[in-house]
């Protein structure tokens, strides 16, 4: 499938397991992998964080094998998850950093065509997630205002 604005094909990303099984030599249970998720979750590590610190340093595949949900579905039960999804906040922070170096080179027009697109993806990401109930139906991105959820 090619890419969003370049029309290029990417073929550069990570590959799941091929096995859908809980590896033999794994020696976490299902318990135990949550209580990791949640342990990492309380150091403020986003679900992407925990998984890449799960993979690293204890050897877990795949949560999702191993425990039969997703780290997010594992934070939303214990009450951990973040107010905006991860995608969406790192999103709004690029947009902030590109609307602050906008600041002082008002005549860069590749920057302000970036912040346009960074800006059409955060309203679509806003779209599906008021759809399907992970943001509430009032939230707005609004530039100045989504500066409190980043800092």
């Amino acid at each position: 499938m090619a890419r969003m604005y370049s029309r290029r094909k990417g073929k550069s990303r990570s590959t799941k397991p091929v096995k859908k099984t809980v590896p033999v030599w794994l020696p976490y249970d299902k318990r135990e992998v949550e209580l990791l998720v949640v342990k990492y979750a309380k150091e403020g590590l986003t679900p992407s964080q925990i998984g890449i610190r799960l993979r690293d340093s204890h050897g877990i595949p795949d949560v999702k094998t191993i425990t039969g949900k997703k780290i997010t579905k594992i934070l939303e039960e214990k009450g951990l998850l973040p107010q905006i999804p991860e995608d969406l906040l790192s999103l709004i922070r690029k947009a902030i950093s590109i609307r602050k170096h906008l600041e002082q080179h008002k005549k860069d027009m590749t920057a302000k065509r970036g912040l346009q697109l960074t800006e059409s993806k955060i309203h679509r990401l806003e779209k599906y997630y008021k759809r399907i109930g992970r943001l509430p139906a009032d939230w707005k991105y609004e530039p100045e205002k989504v500066k409190i959820y980043v800092s």
